[in-house]
């Protein structure tokens, strides 16, 4: 995670890059995405393509791109990227 901060540019600041590769957060969010469409091309269970905003470990503001034909949020993932978050907040 840090080598993506890093190529990010974020390293060091206060963005946090974490790991869920067991998918235990991803669950406890119900964001698992286990549509058959994508689960046929990448083979496992993934999480859904979102962003949240948190403040001292509580979530403030939780934002999912997704669609009824597009559960990847390939389409459209504008409503986890970095300008709808900060509207958001």
């Amino acid at each position: 995670m840090s080598a993506w901060a890093k190529d990010q540019g974020v390293e060091g600041s206060m963005i946090t890059f974490l790991a869920d590769t067991r998918g235990e957060f991803t669950a406890a969010l119900d964001l698992v995405m286990d549509h058959p469409g994508p689960m046929e091309v990448l083979g496992n269970k993934r999480s859904k393509r979102f962003a949240f905003y948190a403040e001292d470990g509580v979530i403030k503001h939780l934002a999912v791109s997704e669609g009824p034909d597009d559960p990847a949020g390939d389409s459209d993932p504008s409503a986890s990227c970095v300008d709808a978050m900060l509207a958001a907040i």
